[in-house]
C-alpha cells in the first residue's frame, strides 16, 4: 500500500500562487504515475496534471496548462504542484493520487489511480 498526504492548500487572491505537496510513504517503489485532481462543490472530480514517476514526463489539463507545473522528487518520494496565476475557478479540494500497477487507462481518468490522499482545500478569491 501507499499512503499519501497533501499539504500547502489555503486562501489566495486571484493572480497569486500556491504550491501543493504530496508526500508518499509505504510501497513507493511501486509508483508509476502521480496525478493531481480537484473537485469543486457540486462538480465531478477533474484531472489537473500527472507525472510519470520514472521518466518525469508531464501531462496537463487544458485549463491549467502554462499556469501549473507538476514535479516530483524520487529520492524524497514527494510530488509538487506549483500553481501560478490562480483564478477563482481554480477553487476546489485538490487531491494527489498514484497508480501502482501501470494501468492501461489514460492518465486523466480517476479510476486509473489506486491510492488517494485526503485532499487539501484551495480557495481563490476574486
Amino acid at each position: 500500500q501507499v499512503q499519501l498526504v497533501e499539504s500547502g492548500g489555503g486562501l489566495v487572491q486571484a493572480g497569486g500562487s500556491l504550491r501543493l505537496s504530496c508526500a508518499a510513504s509505504g510501497r513507493t517503489s511501486s509508483v508509476y504515475v502521480m496525478g493531481w485532481f480537484r473537485q469543486a462543490p457540486g462538480k465531478e472530480r477533474e484531472f489537473v496534471a500527472a507525472i510519470r514517476w520514472s521518466s518525469g514526463n508531464t501531462f496537463y489539463s487544458v485549463s491549467v496548462k502554462d499556469r501549473f507545473t507538476i514535479s516530483r522528487d524520487n529520492a524524497k518520494n514527494t510530488g509538487d504542484l506549483q500553481m501560478n496565476s490562480l483564478k477563482p475557478e481554480d477553487t476546489a479540494v485538490y487531491y494527489c493520487a498514484v497508480d501502482t500497477d501501470s494501468s492501461p487507462s489514460i492518465l486523466s481518468l480517476p479510476q486509473r489511480y489506486d491510492y488517494w490522499g485526503q485532499g487539501t482545500q484551495v480557495t481563490v478569491s476574486s
